[in-house]
């Protein structure tokens, strides 16, 4: 499933944990799957939300590899994914981070073929160069080196920061961390995403007036919520 170009960008306008708070309506998966633990770090917080689709591979560093993937096979399965595509690479090294696949070059080159951003369990290098294209960095920490880094495989299920990610994945990313967002309510998210925010905000004027009440306080906190349609659903029906 595709998204149209203004429905990326109504994904862009949200910040990531709202994004969380909106999809958690649905109901889809338990509330502790789908997103990245903090040991993935945004590594450019200026840069503001990534969200596009999910590019899978897998590389090591600590050794040569005996045969290595095809990087040029690698690039042509780039280019099967829709744009804007995130690379999601998983180093299968213990511990990850010997050395690392994204610097300069390869930022250049995956910027060449679509990509916004890179998401690791691994290393990064070239912070200046790399921040001055846009491009954004979510990862396991920073080296110097890229070692023996290789390619193992690309296309198939990765596992980082304890989410599971396939290629083709819809993913939405901030300061905050990194997110799988399910693409069949992708389109809703937006609007589910403003009932959040109404029920936050009566709940905040509410500690904020002068009549505040612990009575009427639990009754907006335990008030359930759950996704009633975009707008244009509910004025028709």
């Amino acid at each position: 499933m595709d998204l149209a170009p203004d429905q990326m960008d109504a994904l862009r306008k949200l910040s990531t944990p709202t994004v969380s708070n909106a999809i958690e309506l649905f109901n889809l998966r338990q509330r502790n799957h789908g997103f990245m633990s903090p040991a993935i770090r945004c590594l450019f917080p200026d840069l503001g939300v990534m969200a596009g689709f999910a590019v899978t591979a897998r590389f090591a560093a600590n050794q040569p590899g005996a045969r290595p993937a095809s990087r040029y096979d690698s690039w042509k399965k780039v280019q099967e994914i829709p744009e804007p595509r995130i690379m999601v690479m998983e180093d299968i090294d213990q511990p990850p981070g010997v050395g690392a696949y994204f610097g300069e070059v390869q930022t250049n080159i995956h910027r060449r073929l679509g990509c916004i951003g890179v998401v690791t369990n691994g290393h990064v290098r070239d912070l200046d160069e790399v921040h001055a294209l846009g491009f954004h960095y979510f990862a396991g920490g920073v080296c110097v080196s890229h070692s023996y880094v290789h390619l193992v495989d690309f296309g198939l299920p990765v596992k980082i920061g304890g989410a599971s990610v396939h290629s083709g994945d819809l993913i939405h990313a901030d300061k905050h961390g990194v997110l799988v967002v399910p693409k069949e309510i992708a389109g809703d998210i937006p609007a589910a995403a403003a009932q959040v925010a109404d029920r936050e905000h009566r709940i905040i004027s509410h500690c904020r007036s002068p009549d505040f009440s612990l009575e009427e306080l639990n009754r907006l906190v335990e008030n359930p919520l759950a996704f009633s349609g975009r707008p244009t659903d509910r004025e028709s029906s």
